[in-house]
C-alpha cells in the first residue's frame, strides 16, 4: 500500500487499548467518528497495547489475540488502512524513547492532580496497588500523540485532562529546546455515551455491554434485559424517558420516531418491552453491514496481519524521523 499523505491535512492520532471484540459504545463513541474524519484529515491509528498493561500487566496472553479482534472490528466498522495506517504501539520503540524524555519534563505533583486517572484508579479499585506506570499514563499517551506530530485527538470528555498534559509537555520540549512539537487539541466526539444494559456506561469490565459482533438473538436478548425507568412498571405507566436509557438508543438508531416514542413514553402508551424490541431491530439492521465485512476480516486473517505489519512501516517512518528531529534538538549523542 502506498503512503497517502497530504502536508495540507491536519493529522489525528487516535485509538484504543486492545481489549477484544469491541461493543457499540466505542462503535457509536469512537469509530464513528474515526471513519468519518478519514477524507479530512490524516489518520493514524494506534493499537495501545502497551497502555493495556497500566491495569492488565497480570495477564498479557490475550494481547495478541485481542488485537486482532479489535482490529477486525475497526476494519468492519469502515475504518480504511491505505488513508488510515493501523499500527501496534509495542511495534514501534520510539514511543518508549519518547515516553522517557517526556517523564523527565513533569513532576510526579502535576500527574497526581490529573483527575482522569484517579477516577480510573478509583473505578477499578486499583488505589493501593497504583503503580508507577498507571500514573505515568499520561505521558505515554503524550509520546503517541506528539511522536505523529497529531494535530487533533478524538476524544470524549473524560480524555480531555489528558490531552491537556500533551500540549503542556509539547510546549515545555518546544520551550527548553527547539520546536519540534505542534500543541495537539482535544476534538470531542460528537456522541458522548451509550449507557450499557444496567444504565451505566457501557464496559465490558460491567459485563453490561452489547458487542459489535453479537448475533441478532443475543442482542434481542440483552436489550431485553436493559434497565428502563424504575418508576415505569407496567404499560400505561406514565414514563420519563430523559432517565431511561432507550431514548438514547433510540435518538442514535431511530433517529426518525424519537418524538413518537418519546411521547408515547410519557403517556404510558408505549410499553417498555414493545421499545426494546422495536429497537433491537434497529440496532440489528445497523449493524448487518458491519458483520458482512467482520465476516470476510475473520476469514482472511492474514490480510489483517498484513495491514498491521504495513501499518506498522508507514508509522515507523514518522516515528523515526520525529525521534530524529528530538535527537536533535536536545543535542544528544
Amino acid at each position: 500500500m502506498a503512503m497517502i499523505s497530504n502536508p495540507n491535512k491536519k493529522r489525528i492520532l487516535s485509538g484504543m487499548r486492545p481489549t477484544g471484540k469491541l461493543h457499540l459504545g466505542h462503535l457509536v463513541g469512537a469509530l464513528e467518528s474515526w471513519v468519518q474524519l478519514q477524507d479530512e484529515y490524516e489518520n493514524f491509528h494506534l493499537v495501545a497495547d502497551w497502555h493495556a498493561l497500566t491495569t492488565g500487566y497480570e495477564n498479557t496472553s490475550d494481547l495478541k489475540a485481542n488485537t486482532i479482534e479489535m482490529v477486525i472490528d475497526w476494519l468492519a466498522a469502515g475504518i480504511d488502512p491505505v488513508k488510515s495506517p493501523v499500527f501496534v504501539q509495542s511495534h514501534l520503540p520510539e514511543h518508549a524513547e519518547l515516553h522517557l524524555i517526556l517523564s523527565m519534563l513533569i513532576t510526579v505533583s502535576r500527574l497526581e492532580r490529573n483527575p482522569a486517572v484517579k477516577e480510573q484508579a478509583k473505578a477499578l479499585h486499583l488505589e493501593e496497588k497504583f503503580s508507577y506506570g498507571h500514573l505515568g499514563y499520561p505521558v505515554l499517551q503524550a509520546a503517541d500523540i506528539l511522536l505523529y506530530k497529531a494535530n487533533l485527538v478524538p476524544v470524549g470528555e473524560d480524555q480531555v485532562p489528558h490531552v491537556e498534559i500533551s500540549r503542556e509537555l509539547a510546549r515545555r520540549f518546544n520551550k527548553l529546546y527547539k520546536t519540534v512539537f505542534p500543541e495537539p487539541e482535544a476534538k470531542l466526539t460528537e456522541f458522548k455515551r451509550l449507557p450499557g444494559m444496567d444504565g451505566q456506561r457501557m464496559s465490558k469490565s460491567l459485563s453490561n455491554s452489547i458487542l459489535m459482533a453479537d448475533s441478532p438473538e443475543v442482542i434481542k436478548k440483552k436489550l431485553r434485559r436493559t434497565i428502563t425507568d424504575p418508576l415505569k412498571i407496567h404499560k400505561g405507566d406514565p414514563g420519563r424517558p430523559d432517565v431511561c436509557p432507550l431514548n438514547i438508543y433510540n435518538a442514535k438508531f431511530d433517529p426518525p420516531t424519537l418524538a413518537a416514542t418519546r411521547e408515547g413514553c410519557l403517556s404510558g402508551e408505549l410499553g417498555c418491552v414493545e421499545h426494546k424490541d422495536a429497537i433491537a431491530l434497529k440496532v440489528i439492521e445497523y449493524l448487518e453491514p458491519i458483520w458482512e465485512k467482520r465476516r470476510y476480516y475473520e476469514t482472511h486473517l492474514d490480510e489483517v496481519k498484513q495491514i498491521i505489519s504495513e501499518g506498522d512501516r508507514r508509522a515507523g517512518e514518522v516515528a523515526r524521523a520525529t525521534m530524529k528531529q528530538v535527537r536533535e534538538a536536545m543535542k544528544l549523542p
